[in-house]
């Protein structure tokens, strides 16, 4: 039996059914936990998205690996692995949006589902400590690293999801004299999909304390939730 030394040194160069339901479950594992993260931001691209898109990369990588050791093709073992790499960017490039106001956003988690297909070519090839490590790194970028970000910024983006449009012109007004920087205010659909709903994007400049202007926004009437952008 391996060690869990030789396990996730990825000594062993045989296909077998349990080799392949671990490193199947292992992408299951590392692209949930990555899409988890980016769901909590309110992303398109959240928990499922990036499962599959890791286990679509481990299977393309262990599909090269099977034909090689399998049968008498002579052929590049990592062909199928570097489409991948190359071919998930049409998911990226959905996830990147410039709203009306020619701010761009999306880009975390388009490079995120980039490095989620990578993980999971890793994964496919039996890289597994360089998987796990990069999974962990991934989720601390895009967790941790969000408030050294923010307050770098002159500006911060706010998400507001109100669930009773009725009261969408009073909560606008609202904003605006809780703010003591400049607010830009734009409507649009509502990311949660659910009917009846509507989304502020909301920018302010020289915003000194962000936390607290974010939980005086949750806690008016008719607000959903509130995430940071």
């Amino acid at each position: 039996m391996q060690t869990l030394r030789e396990f996730f040194m990825g000594n062993s160069d045989k296909l077998t059914y349990f080799s392949v339901f671990v490193r199947v479950l292992f992408s299951i594992l590392a692209g949930g936990f990555i899409g988890n993260e980016r769901g909590r931001h309110g992303s398109a691209a959240g928990l499922r998205t990036h499962i599959i898109v890791c286990i679509g990369a481990c299977i393309s990588s262990l599909t090269g690996v099977y034909i090689v050791t399998t049968t008498a093709f002579s052929g590049d073992i990592f062909r199928i692995a570097a489409q991948v790499i190359s071919g998930i960017g049409f998911l990226g490039a959905g996830m990147i949006i410039v709203k009306n106001t020619n701010m761009i956003t999306g880009l975390t988690t388009a490079a995120g589902l980039w490095a989620t297909g990578a993980i999971g070519v890793a994964i496919g090839f039996g890289f597994y400590w360089g998987a796990l490590l990069s999974t962990f790194a991934c989720v601390f970028t895009a967790a941790f690293l969000t408030r050294f970000e923010r307050e770098r910024k002159m500006s911060v983006n706010l998400y507001a999801e109100i669930n009773n449009p009725r009261c969408a012109g009073n909560i606008h007004d609202a904003i605006r004299n809780i703010v003591s920087g400049d607010v830009l205010i734009e409507t649009i659909p509502a990311k949660s999909g659910i009917n009846g709903s509507l989304g502020f994007f909301i920018t302010i400049s020289n915003q000194e304390d962000f936390e607290e202007l974010r939980k005086k926004i949750s806690d008016m009437d008719g607000v959903a939730f509130v995430i940071p952008e």
